[in-house]
C-alpha cells in the first residue's frame, strides 16, 4: 500500500486513495484526513468503506454507466483490417480517417476514437508498420480485452519487439 502511496507512475487518483486509506490506518478521523489532502470527510469515508470490504482492488474505479457501444467486434476488425493491410481504393498512399469511414461504414469520429486507442496511425510513415502476423487481430482484442475488462488479481506484461 506504501508503495501505491508513493508512486509516480500510477495514476493520481490512486494514489490519493492510498493516502487517504493509510492516513485513516493511523488512527487519524475522516475529517483531518480529508483536510491534510484538500477532499471532502465524505470523500474519505468512501474510500476507507471501500477498502475495508474489498482491500486494494476497492481502490480502483468502478465501470460507469452509459452508451453501449454501438461498433461491435467484427466491425473494429474490419475496421483494422482495412487501415492495416489494404491500400485505399483511390490509389492513395495511405488511410485516411474519412476514407476508412466511407469504407467500413463506420462514423468518422469512430474511427478516430479506434485508431487513437489502437495506437494505429497509418499518416505517420516514421512510425507505422504494417503487421504481418495473420492473427493480428485476434491478438489485439486479447491484449485490449485485458486492459479493459482485467482478471481479479492480474498482473498484465507487454513485451515490445524493437528491430
Amino acid at each position: 500500500m506504501h508503495s501505491i502511496a508513493r508512486s509516480r507512475s500510477m495514476p493520481a487518483a490512486l494514489t490519493l486513495r492510498a493516502k487517504l486509506v493509510l492516513a485513516c490506518a493511523e488512527g487519524a478521523a475522516n475529517s483531518v484526513v480529508a483536510e491534510r489532502h484538500g477532499v471532502t470527510p465524505a470523500t474519505v469515508g468512501k474510500w476507507r468503506r471501500r477498502f475495508i470490504e474489498r482491500r486494494i482492488t476497492g481502490l480502483h474505479d468502478e465501470l460507469r454507466p452509459g452508451q453501449p457501444r454501438t461498433v461491435d467486434d467484427e466491425r473494429l476488425a474490419t475496421l483494422t483490417n482495412t487501415t492495416l493491410h489494404q491500400q485505399p481504393h483511390d490509389g492513395s498512399t495511405h488511410w485516411t480517417i474519412r476514407g476508412v469511414a466511407a469504407e467500413t461504414g463506420i462514423s468518422k469520429t469512430s474511427v478516430h476514437r479506434y485508431l487513437e486507442m489502437f495506437g494505429v496511425a497509418p499518416h505517420r510513415s516514421e512510425s507505422f508498420k504494417l503487421s504481418t502476423d495473420p492473427f493480428f487481430i485476434e491478438k489485439v482484442r486479447d491484449v485490449v480485452g485485458l486492459y479493459l475488462n482485467p482478471p481479479d488479481n492480474a498482473l498484465v506484461l507487454c513485451v515490445d519487439e524493437k528491430s
